[in-house]
This record gives C-alpha cells, sequence and structure tokens, in this order.
C-alpha cells in the first residue's frame, strides 16, 4: 500500500485556513462526510493536501470568475465615489491631506482592490497567499501613513472601514446579479469578509507600532529639556542673552 508522505497531511487549523473557511465550518464538513478525515489514535483531526487543493481547485471551477461576472476595477472606482459623495463627511481628515498623500492613498487603493479581486479568483491556495502577502504589506503601510499623520487608531479603523464596506456591497451585487448559487455566494462573502477581517488586523497592528515608536522618541527627548530647564533654574547665569 502506498503510504501518503507526513508532509501531505494537515492539522485542522491548517487544513481551514487552506480551505479558507473557518474551523468549526470544517469540523461540520468533516462530521457529515463531505470532507475526507483521518483521526489520530489521540483523536486528532488529519486532512490531506492534496485532497483539500483539488477541492479549492473545483470550487473555483464552479463559480465563475469575479472579472468576468463584471466585478472589474472600473466597477469598483465607480462605487467608492458614490460612496464618498454620500458619506462626505465621515473622513473629515481626508479632506486635509495634500495631494501627494491623496495621490498615494488611492494608489495604495487600486492596488489593494487588484489584490482582492486576484485573491478571491485565485485557482489554487498558493497563488492566493501570494496575493495576501501583498495585501497584508498594503494594510499595513496604510496603517503607518494614517499614524504618521497624527491620527488616532479610531480614525484608521474608521478609514479602513469606508473600503470594506463599498467593495462587500458590491460583491454582493454581483453575486446576485449573476445567479451565484447560494453556497457559492456563502462562501465567497465568507471569504472576502475573512481576508478583510486580516487586513484590519494588519492596519491596527502597524497603526499601533507606529503610535508607539512616536511615543518612545517623545518621552527620549523630554527628559533632555527637563534637565536643561532644571541647570537654567539652578544657574540662571548658563542662560546666554544676547
Amino acid at each position: 500500500m502506498t503510504q501518503t508522505p507526513a508532509g501531505d497531511w494537515l492539522a485542522l487549523g491548517d487544513a481551514s485556513r487552506l480551505l479558507g473557511v473557518a474551523p468549526q465550518t470544517l469540523r461540520r464538513w468533516s462530521d457529515a462526510g463531505q470532507v475526507d478525515v483521518f483521526t489520530t489514535p489521540g483523536g486528532h483531526r488529519r486532512y490531506r493536501r492534496s485532497s483539500l487543493e483539488r477541492m479549492v481547485a473545483e470550487r473555483h471551477a464552479a463559480r465563475p470568475s469575479l472579472l468576468r461576472s463584471g466585478m472589474t476595477s472600473g466597477r469598483l472606482v465607480r462605487a467608492y465615489r458614490a460612496d464618498a459623495s454620500a458619506h462626505a463627511g465621515a473622513l473629515p481628515w481626508v479632506l486635509d491631506l495634500d495631494a501627494a498623500d491623496r495621490d498615494a492613498f488611492r494608489a495604495q487603493g487600486r492596488q489593494l482592490v487588484t489584490d482582492l479581486l486576484a485573491y478571491l479568483d485565485a485557482p489554487d491556495p498558493e497563488i492566493g497567499e501570494r496575493h495576501l502577502t501583498s495585501m497584508t504589506a498594503l494594510a499595513a503601510g496604510y496603517g503607518r501613513m494614517v499614524s504618521g499623520l497624527g491620527l488616532s487608531m479610531s480614525g484608521a479603523v474608521e478609514g479602513f472601514l469606508e473600503f470594506r464596506r463599498p467593495f462587500l456591497g458590491q460583491l454582493s451585487n454581483v453575486a446576485v446579479q449573476r445567479g451565484f448559487d447560494t453556497a457559492a455566494t456563502t462562501e465567497l462573502m465568507g471569504a472576502a469578509e475573512r481576508v478583510m477581517d486580516r487586513l484590519l488586523v494588519a492596519v491596527m497592528s502597524a497603526a499601533s507600532i507606529q503610535q508607539v515608536g512616536q511615543a518612545r522618541r517623545s518621552r527620549r527627548a523630554r527628559p533632555i529639556r527637563a534637565v536643561v530647564s532644571a541647570e537654567q533654574v539652578v544657574d540662571p547665569g548658563s542662560v546666554v542673552t544676547p
């Protein structure tokens, strides 16, 4: 009998990430016999990587491509413009951006949309992982940029949510308009929401690290000023006057 290489077996967490579903969902599929699973003598579930990769490919083949279904960058740009007009006061700090910062945010947003669509349409997990890595870096860059502008964590989060809402709205519209079946729509929206959650975490982590660094630099500067001030009080003659 041919033995399966040890590296081909995945634990529940790794298997659920490969499929893009929550661990409890994969556990439920396993119990219902929808996914092949091997249970170790210790009671742990193991899934064959090659079988899961075939499942991913089959699911994507069953759902039409988002680009072919009309979920294009142009459609999303129009949606973002309409949303910005409808929620003009949601992000007042955006109005204060100079041309360079505004262009930088737009470039990041366009690339993030491109990666999101490619990730959701990825024919295999390896390609999807590459786009996820790119998106995570972009989200972290956004968090650092917003923090560098002096905005609070809530400002960074609100900005990302303004990006998230129109994307998910258009994704849902396309699924309905193109007649995706219920299972495909549920899977698609779930995958989009999960990746958006991961990106939000990247935004918050990067913004937090940036803010901590700024606070440390500020604290290092304050004692120096305090010492100089104290010396001036003790010895007023140390202050050179013109």
